[in-house]
């Protein structure tokens, strides 16, 4: 695999998610208990990157676009909260993901998404992976911000939310999962790939 074909790729999609969360987004929020929620497409990204690549390429990829989602107006809650949490999220799904398929070109690579020399989750999995990933990492930024007196929200009140936002990823990951995955393999590879390559999710 093409290391700076991937970094280059990962890149090019965080950015695009971040730039369409903070400022498209907003605009459609769905207002929970005088909170908007949006779907989380950074987080997406990060999830997509776990399932693609290997846990440490995830989990570093969910610290630095986090911090990103940290800093980016309107920043408004105390930077890391989003870094430590797309990191946990890079990190337990890649480690979910790759203890049962193996990692690419790891012990595990002729498991089931290795076999075919690129990864091709199952709709199943790729939906299972953005709910496991929202789920996560929203309760970590949550708790973060109740241990840190951070949270403009009360405990009783971040359930809903949760929930709601939890519902809205895995309806934005049927977009954002294929998509990112593409993008990351496609470069990857230095080129178009071969038909046995391409990166598609299964119905």
């Amino acid at each position: 695999m093409n290391s700076r074909g991937r970094l280059i790729a990962t890149l090019v999609a965080v950015f695009a998610a971040l730039l369409l969360q903070v400022t498209v987004l907003p605009h459609f929020a769905w207002d929970v208990g005088g909170l908007g929620v949006v779907p989380d497409l950074v987080l997406l990204v990060v999830v997509a990157t776990a399932l693609a690549t290997d846990t440490r390429f995830a989990t570093l990829t969910g610290f630095w676009a986090g911090l990103l989602l940290d800093i980016a107006p309107p920043a408004d809650h105390f930077a890391g909260r989003w870094a430590l949490a797309l990191m946990v999220v890079g990190y337990v799904v890649g480690r979910l993901v790759h203890d049962n398929a193996g990692d690419p070109g790891g012990a595990g690579a002729g498991s089931r998404l290795g076999r075919f020399g690129t990864r091709r989750p199952p709709l199943s999995l790729a939906l299972a992976a953005a709910a496991g990933g929202s789920f996560v990492g929203t309760s970590v930024f949550a708790l973060s911000g109740v241990l840190l007196g951070d949270s403009g929200a009360a405990v009783g009140d971040l359930l809903p939310v949760a929930l709601i936002a939890l519902l809205l990823d895995v309806l934005a990951a049927l977009v954002v999962v294929p998509a990112t995955l593409w993008l990351v393999r496609r470069a990857a590879h230095d080129g178009l790939p071969r038909t046995s390559q391409r990166i598609r999710v299964r119905a």
